[in-house]
C-alpha cells in the first residue's frame, strides 16, 4: 500500500536537496544488482538522516543493519572529528559492498562493518552511543532496544526504522511475525519510562527515541 500519497512524495522530493554523487551511485548499484533494492533508504529518508546527525553531531554513532551502505554514509555526515561509525550487517555479501563505498567516501577512517548476528556483535562494542539507526531483522528489535539502550548517552537518540511496516501495522490484529513484531515495540517503546518517542510518517515510518537525562 502507498502510505504517504504518491504525489506528496513526489513533491517532497521535488523541493528536497538531492543525494550526493556517492550515494546516487549506492543507490543506482544496489537498484541494478539487489534483489532487495526497496531496503534502501533512498533520498527523503537520507536526506532525514544526515540531517538529524548534523543536529546531533555524535561522537559514535551505532547502525544495526548496514545493507549496501547508503544510510550509513548519510549518518557519517555528522560526526565529530575522530567520531566513530559502527555498524552490524548480518550477510557478508552486502557488508563487502558496504565497504567498497565506505572506502571511497570522506569518512571512510570513521566507518567500521563487523560481520555477524548483532546480539554477537553488540556484546563486543565498548562505546557510549550519542546516536543508533535500527534498520534489521524486525523479529529482533525489542531485543535490540533493550540491549542498546543502557549504552545510549543520556539525551541520545535511536531511530527505529520500518515502524510502519508497509501499513500492516495499523490494523488492530497485524498478521505475519514481521508486522507483529514490529506492532509489539512500538506499543513497548510507547510505553518504555525511560525514553520519549515521536513516530514520523517519513517513508516507511521511522520512530525518533530519546533518552531521558
Amino acid at each position: 500500500m502507498d502510505i504517504i500519497a504518491p504525489q506528496a512524495w513526489d513533491y517532497a522530493l521535488l523541493h528536497s536537496s538531492g543525494a550526493d554523487p556517492l550515494l546516487e551511485e549506492v543507490e543506482q548499484y544496489t537498484r541494478q544488482h539487489h534483489i532487495e533494492a526497496h531496503m534502501l533508504s533512498g533520498q527523503l529518508q537520507g536526506q532525514f538522516l544526515s540531517l538529524f546527525s548534523r543536529l546531533v553531531q555524535p561522537h559514535a554513532v551505532l547502525e544495526i543493519g548496514t545493507f549496501t551502505g547508503y544510510s550509513a554514509l548519510c549518518l557519517a555526515k555528522g560526526l565529530r572529528e575522530g567520531g566513530q561509525l559502527h555498524s552490524i550487517e548480518l550477510r557478508e555479501q552486502e557488508a563487502a559492498v558496504a565497504r567498497r563505498f565506505f572506502d571511497r567516501s570522506a569518512y571512510a577512517r570513521q566507518l567500521q562493518v563487523h560481520v555477524g548476528d548483532a546480539r554477537t556483535v553488540l556484546t563486543r562494542l565498548n562505546a557510549t552511543w550519542d546516536l543508533v539507526f535500527m534498520d534489521a531483522d524486525k523479529v529482533s528489535y525489542i531485543d535490540y532496544f533493550n540491549m542498546i539502550l543502557p549504552s545510549v548517552r543520556p539525551g541520545g537518540f535511536i531511530l527505529a526504522d520500518n515502524v510502519f511496516f508497509h501499513g500492516q501495522v495499523f490494523t488492530e490484529s497485524p498478521v505475519g511475525k514481521n508486522a507483529k513484531a514490529i506492532a509489539a515495540f512500538n506499543t513497548f517503546v510507547r510505553h518504555c519510562p525511560a525514553v520519549e518517542v515521536l513516530m514520523l510518517p517519513i517513508r516507511d515510518g521511522i520512530s525518533v527515541i530519546q533518552k531521558k537525562g
